[in-house]
């Protein structure tokens, strides 16, 4: 039988506290690795979860608590194999707001999405490059291809910098057996999916999609768990797309 085994593996998965990360988090767990989940506002228990977890809590909007973050997981864990960047939000922002309000909500979203992305996957490179590799595997999102509506720039923007990012860490440190991946998921039953459905209603979403139900986050944890393994290795710097076929490219 197929499996999945990541034992004697470290991971740290960031916004892990609720959707997409929590999923990863559990599923990585299950597997057998040793999982730091991050989490930022809304606090999380290590009960939680299955298998071995531990709980972080970081401000991920200031590089410095990013930072911070993978260098305490690292420390406290001897060690880290498996680097996810899951962490992520949108605002509303729409272009008729005043100058200072859009550049604010700009720079916020960038600040998270992209920003503490890059600093951990800087942070990651130079630690793995001392262990003789690990895996990046990066959350990005439909958006970064397909772009996204208007209100939501500064998202679609933000994803489009984790894809080349990524992109760039496979080619730059693959000699350094440092693999990178992405993920891009298209629109996932989470609690920011939900606001969405409550306004515009599930079924504008579901005639988008080609299969019958909308992609829950647990569709997208397993994807996760056999990049990590090493089984998929010479697929670094790719993109899986998960998004029941909404968008094809």
């Amino acid at each position: 039988m197929f499996t999945i085994d990541l034992e004697g593996k470290n991971a740290l998965v960031t916004g892990a506290s609720q959707g997409i990360g929590r999923a990863i988090a559990a599923q990585l767990a299950e597997a057998g690795a040793h999982v730091a989940a991050h989490y930022s506002t809304h606090p999380i228990e290590s009960r939680d979860f299955p298998g071995r977890v531990e709980t972080f809590q970081a401000d991920l909007a200031s590089p410095a608590r990013a930072r911070e973050l993978f260098q305490r997981v690292a420390r406290e864990f001897a060690g880290l194999d498996i680097l996810v960047n899951n962490a992520g939000f949108t605002i509303d922002s729409p272009l008729e707001l005043d100058d200072d309000r859009w550049l604010d909500d700009w720079q916020a979203v960038m600040a998270v999405n992209l920003t503490a992305c890059g600093v951990l996957c800087r942070e990651a490179v130079r630690h793995f490059q001392g262990r003789g590799g690990g895996r990046i595997i990066n959350i990005a999102s439909r958006a970064a291809f397909r772009g996204d509506v208007p209100a939501y720039l500064a998202y679609a923007a933000s994803k489009g910098g984790v894809v080349s990012l990524t992109r760039s860490l496979a080619r730059g440190f693959g000699k350094d057996n440092i693999k990178a991946f992405v993920i891009a998921p298209g629109f996932t039953r989470t609690g920011m999916a939900q606001q969405f459905i409550d306004l515009h209603g599930e079924e504008l979403v579901l005639k988008d999609i080609a299969l019958e139900r909308l992609t829950e986050p647990g569709d997208i944890a397993p994807t996760v768990a056999f990049l990590a393994s090493g089984m998929a290795d010479h697929a670094t710097g790719c993109t899986i797309d998960i998004n029941a076929g909404s968008y094809v490219h």
